[in-house]
């Protein structure tokens, strides 16, 4: 690429112009990086569901089920019988997983009820916020004119309605 041809590509990229240039407003938007720090911190929570349905859950329903443990549910699709999920992973046979399968319904309904539960909690919040709002008064932004008791704005220095010449001594009255 020439030196023209680079002044041309970076003149573009910087007045917003070409692909590049809508790449870079796209990228710099707001949202977009909102998007990106969601996704960051999801795989976070993500990670920590898992580990409750693997170290907490699983080991409880385990014991529910007299010691059977979910990740080694399986069924093997033909003729021969494998006493473990490793043996027949290893022969690579046909294997349903069922009991993964469990166990990600348990994370996927233990995720949305936590998720609920934030959400629960925000909106909360929120109504909270907007009931304090409500409470506060309303700044004053008007005043009752002496002479002819029209409202008017609470800076006017004369009425606009009869043209009276208000004194700050007669509005305190």
């Amino acid at each position: 690429m020439t030196k023209k041809e680079k002044d041309v590509a970076k003149k573009l990229v910087k007045d917003g112009k070409g692909f590049f240039g809508e790449f870079k407003k796209f990228i710099t938007r707001g949202n977009v990086i909102d998007l990106a720090v969601g996704i960051i911190i999801g795989g976070a929570f993500q990670k920590i569901v898992n580990s409750l349905v693997q170290d907490i859950v699983n080991p409880v329903i385990g014991l529910l089920l007299k010691g059977i443990s979910l990740d080694e549910k399986f069924f093997v699709l033909g003729e021969v019988k494998y006493a473990t999920l490793a043996e027949a992973t290893e022969a690579g046979a046909a294997v349903l997983k069922y009991g993964t399968f469990i166990g990600n319904i348990i994370n996927f309904l233990i995720m949305a009820f936590v998720i609920f539960i934030i959400v629960r909690a925000l909106n909360r919040f929120s109504e909270l916020t907007k009931k304090k709002e409500e409470e506060k008064p309303a700044p004053v932004v008007t005043k009752i004119c002496p002479f002819c008791k029209s409202e008017i704005n609470i800076d006017a220095v004369r009425c606009p309605n009869c043209t009276s010449e208000l004194d700050e001594k007669e509005l305190a009255k």
